[in-house]
């Protein structure tokens, strides 16, 4: 009987770390690498307009998911009038979705409109997207804020991706007030990434950072500084996310590609 008992009470020890072991609903925990880079429409420091380079450093990082700022489409000849989004997607073989926030008439008639924006890859299917234009001041240049949802093994996964204004902290802290409206408050788990044009202490990324979790302060390792490429001393493209998920590690790579460093961080997606 002694030893009965003394089994029973093992048991009873036991079974509450197992249960403590298992995800949050008992659901499996899923894998997640995520990059997002500012390509600077393909050219790189050393004046070379080079998409393969960029597919590398993609496939090399292991990403997922991919949030691209200033990509072209059709746009000029700096970018020899590519389409830069479906490039990258059939190269890498992933899924798409692009954010035109500037949409122009064609240089002759016939031809593709000539746009620049943002591009969102995946290697999971893309089930829905939407690009809603930010606030713009008048001598400002259109920014916007892509979405897309994506199903990672059976978990849903919103996909922000967004460029913020450059040159007016006023204009920013307005677009960065409409992220957050737009993202609103969703159970959702959820990643913003991008290019935000200001470094953490500022006002509006405190706005972003109010709501969701800087993934480098996190577990990134140090300053994580992202331009200007050749020696960076600012801290300007972020990865953001919701509660969903959790980060691992967060890496600043080093490439000439463009004139930013791209950020890839590994989360666990809940």
């Amino acid at each position: 009987m002694r030893k009965l008992l003394t089994v029973l009470v093992g048991l009873l020890m036991v079974v509450p770390n197992v249960a403590a072991a298992q995800p949050e609903g008992g659901r499996p925990a899923r894998p997640l690498t995520v990059m997002t880079y500012n390509i600077h429409h393909g050219a790189g420091i050393d004046g070379a307009l080079d998409l393969e380079r960029i597919a590398v450093l993609i496939e090399t990082s292991g990403a997922d998911v991919i949030g691209l700022q200033e990509v072209d489409r059709h746009w000029h000849v700096r970018s020899n009038w590519i389409d830069q989004p479906a490039w990258f997607a059939q190269r890498l073989k992933m899924h798409y979705a692009y954010a035109a926030n500037l949409d122009l008439p064609p240089v002759n008639p016939g031809e593709p409109r000539r746009q620049y924006g943002t591009a969102i890859l995946s290697k999971y299917p893309i089930k829905d997207f939407a690009n809603t234009l930010l606030p713009k001041y008048p001598t400002g240049e259109q920014r916007g804020l892509a979405v897309a949802s994506i199903k990672v093994r059976g978990a849903d996964l919103r996909f922000a991706n967004t460029h913020l204004t450059s040159n007016n902290n006023a204009e920013r802290l307005e677009q960065a007030q409409k992220v957050v409206e737009l993202l609103g408050t969703s159970k959702v788990s959820t990643l913003l990434v991008g290019d935000l044009n200001a470094e953490a202490t500022a006002p509006e990324i405190k706005t972003l950072t109010a709501v969701l979790n800087d993934t480098w302060t996190e577990v990134g390792a140090g300053p994580g500084n992202t331009i200007e490429a050749g020696n960076p001393t600012k801290r300007i493209d972020f990865q953001l996310h919701s509660p969903g998920l959790r980060p691992t590690s967060a890496t600043v790579p080093v490439t000439p590609a463009s004139d930013h460093l791209p950020v890839v961080a590994a989360f666990t997606l809940r």
